[in-house]
């Protein structure tokens, strides 16, 4: 067996309203109706489904709660990112930073979602 890509994984959150708007509103991620009423948000060809805590679907992780997650998502551009973060009110915690992404060396900012799981935000090419 070999691997190929991610799907999608699921992120446990405190409300499901909450992130959607942070993700679709402040990050430009799609939202995505699915199957019984699901929320998804899509990224070209991956998905992050949404589990309300104390709500999620059988099966699922051992212990799913919010702001558990470490996620790193692609950007086209850093300081259109950056930008769009200032003008939401969303303070950057760290970066601009050198970071070592799947495909080499990526340019990152990292902030927190409502949940407060980390999101780093990144772009390859320009790192030094």
């Amino acid at each position: 067996m070999k691997v190929l890509r991610i799907d999608h994984l699921v992120l446990t959150v405190s409300s499901i309203p909450r992130s959607v708007a942070f993700y679709r509103d402040v990050l430009g991620v799609e939202e995505k109706l699915f199957g019984e009423d699901r929320i998804a948000l899509s990224l070209g060809e991956q998905k992050i489904n949404l589990h309300q805590v104390n709500h999620t679907f059988e099966p699922k992780a051992a212990c799913p709660m919010p702001g558990s997650a470490d996620l790193c998502f692609v950007v086209e551009d850093l300081d259109a990112a950056v930008s769009r973060i200032a003008r939401a009110g969303i303070t950057i915690e760290e970066g601009p930073v050198t970071r070592s992404g799947a495909l080499g060396p990526i340019q990152s900012i990292y902030v927190r979602d409502p949940d407060l799981n980390l999101i780093e935000l990144s772009v390859y090419g320009t790192a030094a």
